[in-house]
């Protein structure tokens, strides 16, 4: 541990000109009387730390010393990777690697590049969730992003509708999509790949077999094929809405775009009043019923007939409150 820490103080100091012991006794989450003592033991090692007295002093490295403790573990390397995303990174427990690795890569910086890192963190920041939503990180993501990491199988129990099922899985990914943790795995009796909200796991038992990746495997390709299956599968009803031009435009915003813009796509030629009639996917009447109210006067359900009526109603209503 303290091996560990001694190296981090000496990547702090050859990465900055100076830094005090109060600023380096906040990096290493240690007292400034730690600091002081770690200083002396690196001297006493061979290594030119030097202290400079009074309210600006500080500690700084002299002579040009430069370490060449400088080489990623593989864990560093892979959050390197992942350092834009620190929000993802600390919730799957590696915002200690991608901390280090960062400031090893600064350490082996030239002086003139050492502010690449601030400058690129002040200029672009993910944000991943949605807006209006809390979001928290399930409690069995940490355990699972280990066994992807190692390609190790586990044996997981899952809440699939009113019951609990378990199943032997061969982690392969996490997607990170809106704010919700998912893992893609092969199951080993099947193999076949699935998805699975993390959310919805109860248990997780990392085993000490390892799995063999089919390398051909492609993340990205299978998330985006199976995200755009899923969001197929919702639109399983159907209803035909005459637009008008502001209420096509609107169209994309109020209900899921694709669905929009087929919708829109096959709808035919403009009436007197610049009007379009299309038949649009949608989840359910009731979804349906609550997009396009939304549209207000700018578009009309013209089937089916209980949500015609429906729309017409609420029209009514309002119609009614606002007399």
């Amino acid at each position: 541990m303290r091996a560990a820490r001694l190296i981090k103080m000496v990547l702090l100091l050859q990465a900055r000109p100076s830094m005090t012991a109060a600023e380096l006794a906040a990096e290493l989450e240690v007292s400034e009387r730690t600091i002081t003592r770690d200083a002396q033991a690196l001297s006493e090692a061979g290594v030119p730390v030097y202290a400079d007295r009074g309210r600006a002093g500080g500690y700084r490295l002299i002579g040009g010393y430069r370490t060449r403790l400088t080489g990623l573990g593989r864990s560093e390397a892979e959050a390197l990777f992942l350092s834009g995303v620190p929000g993802a990174l600390r919730e799957m427990g590696l915002e200690d690697a991608a901390s280090a690795a960062r400031l090893k890569v600064s350490a082996a910086l030239t002086p003139s590049l050492r502010d690449a890192s601030q400058n690129a963190s002040q200029r672009f920041h993910l944000d991943a969730p949605g807006w209006f939503r809390e979001t928290s990180a399930p409690g069995l993501l940490p355990p699972l992003a280990d066994a992807v990491w190692d390609d190790r199988r586990v044996t997981a129990r899952y809440r699939r509708q009113d019951a609990e099922v378990e199943r032997e899985l061969e982690p392969y990914g996490l997607v990170l999509k809106a704010g919700v943790w998912y893992l893609c795995a092969r199951v080993p009796d099947t193999g076949s790949f699935r998805v699975y909200r993390i959310d919805r796991f109860t248990a997780v038992d990392p085993g000490e077999e390892r799995f063999a990746r089919d390398e051909e495997f492609d993340l990205p390709g299978f998330w985006e094929e199976r995200a755009a299956q899923f969001a197929r599968a919702l639109l399983r009803s159907e209803v035909v809405v005459r637009l008008s031009a502001a209420g096509a435009r609107r169209l994309p915003h109020a209900t899921d775009p694709v669905a929009a813009r087929e919708a829109l796509a096959g709808a035919g030629e403009p009436d007197d009043r610049d009007r379009v009639t299309v038949t649009l996917a949608v989840e359910s009447e009731d979804v349906a019923y609550t997009q396009l109210l939304s549209l207000g006067p700018e578009a009309e359900v013209l089937s089916p007939a209980p949500l015609r009526a429906r729309c017409a109603e609420a029209a009514h209503e309002m119609s009614a409150r606002y007399r």
